[in-house]
């Protein structure tokens, strides 16, 4: 594949990192994290090598979903602060090369916000088709997102008789997003971040976004986004999460115009990663990498290890989740809903940290853009005394103060807690890991520059490299200018895996970009790795009169 201008398609080798601002960092220590400590912490991430900020919503909501129940799409939570301290986070950001994205969540709003309010006071008001209704709940209804929670996903309006639509919560009912004016009001949010200086947005629940009640193409309303996106910002994305097969996931991207969603994170080869850690089997991932469609050039996926969701196991069969419960969440207080995991990933292997080096070696090398949730880059793991999903959201652990450095506000006022035991801020934290070469954030850190001074992993051409080790995934990729090979041992025993490279001439050589190793492949490109037992390798050809950096 030839690399050309790429300026305006900077989520190809974006390095994405989330955050919430209300557990990151509490600058007037009032137990809630805010716009201002966020501020203070943008050189921390451009040190780290982010280049693009991911932001949960912190749109003004009730907070009984974390604030993906919302009131208003144009403000800020006050405890956050307000939209000049969102505005100098945007631009202390771009000063320091970092992209931004904002949450966009308009499958649904609270049941406190105006627009339902006033749905609420009669079948004639004009807001009343903002949402969707029905006289009777349909016999066959499609199952709610919270099934251990909700009975269904319709709910009845007493005072009208009438039945609304909620797909996730009951106090979060449906938009009618087929109604023109809602469009127009999707639109017009779009629009407002735009003229703030957004980059983008993640999607929430696209799927529950498009309107499934009527013969017209449900897709389309993606591309009309996808296409006034382009008029508003050229440069401008859509991050969809579409946690669907890979088959269906191609939908959302448009098919072959690719004129849908710009990027979709790759929820199949996210639970392949599990299932393959669990097994000590590289082959789930072979199975899930091959299923991905080729993609257009101007889209992408987006790796990651974590959310702030539950670690949804859906897509994997009963047989494979339930595997992955019994290594993974064998406490039944582990898992949600019924199909989910509500743990970080360094307390499942115990810490391991070859085992923690290997997976994130393995998602950055992946074609795609790496996604980092807060977090992971020190190896902090989850309290499983906060209820749900709330797990895996407890506050940012930069030091071993109390409250890990998060807020010196007393802990009955803090929005919540830090875990106790082996992963608690006294043993994992920013300040003791950034200075240390053998800790996780070094390693991250240099990951992340690596990653980054690779373009072939975003824009090359992909291919598996067929192994005689079930363990070891070996993977190419290459472009006109690159060609890269990664090798990750997911089993413990070491290995001497066999790699062929393709038109080798005299004085190629083969560069480790982690160990500053150089291999010599024999005539005809054969070379032996040696690969240790939970060990990972990034080996770049460099052919004679290559400018590479390596």
């Amino acid at each position: 594949m030839k690399v050309t201008d790429t300026s305006d398609l900077w989520w190809k080798t974006a390095v994405v990192y989330n955050l919430d601002v209300e557990t990151y960092l509490d600058w007037n220590d009032d137990g809630v994290g805010d716009f201002q400590g966020l501020a203070h912490r943008i050189d921390y991430l451009a040190e780290l090598g982010v280049t693009c900020l991911w932001l949960a919503p912190f749109y003004p909501s009730p907070q009984k979903d974390n604030g993906y129940d919302i009131t208003d799409y144009y403000g800020v939570d006050p405890r956050y602060g307000h939209l000049g301290d969102v505005v100098e986070v945007f631009r202390t950001a771009k000063d320091r090369g970092i992209r931004v994205i904002v949450d966009l969540v308009v499958n649904h709003t609270s049941d406190q916000h105006p627009w339902f309010k006033e749905a609420l006071k009669g079948k004639d008001n004009p807001f009343r088709d903002y949402y969707r209704w029905r006289d009777e709940p349909p016999k066959n209804q499609a199952e709610n997102a919270f099934p251990d929670t909700e009975d269904g996903t319709w709910f009845l309006d007493e005072k009208s008789g009438q039945y609304y639509r909620h797909s996730f919560y009951r106090h979060q009912p449906d938009l009618n997003t087929a109604n023109p004016q809602v469009r127009d009001e999707i639109a017009k949010i779009i629009g407002f971040w735009f003229q703030l200086g957004v980059d983008g947005f993640r999607v929430d629940a696209v799927p529950y976004l498009l309107d499934d009640d009527t013969p017209d193409d449900p897709y389309d309303f993606l591309r009309t986004l996808r296409r006034y996106v382009g008029r508003r910002s050229g440069t401008g994305m859509l991050l969809g999460e579409v946690n669907l097969p890979h088959d269906e996931q191609y939908e959302f991207f448009g098919e072959a115009d690719g004129d849908g969603l710009t990027m979709q994170f790759d929820f199949v080869t996210n639970q392949a990663l599990y299932l393959a850690l669990a097994r000590e089997d590289a082959r789930p991932l072979r199975d899930s990498l091959r299923s991905r469609p080729q993609l257009e050039s101007s889209n992408q996926w987006g790796n990651f290890v974590r959310n702030h969701d539950e670690l949804n196991l859906n897509q994997l069969s009963e047989e494979d989740r339930q595997f992955v419960f019994e290594r993974f969440a064998p406490d039944e207080s582990m898992r949600l809903h019924g199909r989910g995991i509500r743990r970080r990933l360094p307390p499942l292997i115990d810490g391991d940290p070859r085992r923690l080096e290997m997976v994130y070696s393995l998602i950055f090398s992946l074609p795609g853009a790496p996604v980092l949730y807060y977090g992971e880059e020190i190896g902090m793991g989850e309290n499983l005394d906060l209820a749900g999903r709330e797990a895996v959201r407890s506050p940012m652990q930069w030091s071993d103060e109390e409250n890990g450095g998060f807020s010196s506000a007393p802990k009955r006022k803090l929005v919540t807690t830090v875990p106790e035991g082996g992963f608690s801020p006294e043993y994992v934290n920013v300040a003791q890991q950034r200075h240390v070469d053998s800790s996780l954030f070094t390693f991250v850190r240099g990951l992340v520059q690596t990653y980054r001074n690779s373009p072939e992993i975003g824009w090359g051409d992909f291919a598996i490299v067929d192994q005689p080790f079930d363990e070891v995934l070996a993977h190419t990729v290459r472009t006109e200018t690159g060609h890269l090979f990664a090798v990750h041992n997911l089993g413990p025993e070491p290995h001497t895996v066999p790699v062929t490279i393709e038109d080798v001439v005299p004085g190629t050589r083969v560069v480790d970009l982690f160990h500053d190793h150089i291999l010599l492949p024999d005539e005809k490109g054969r070379l032996d790795v040696p690969l240790d037992g939970y060990g990972h390798r990034w080996l770049r050809v460099v052919r004679p009169g290559d400018k590479r950096l390596t």
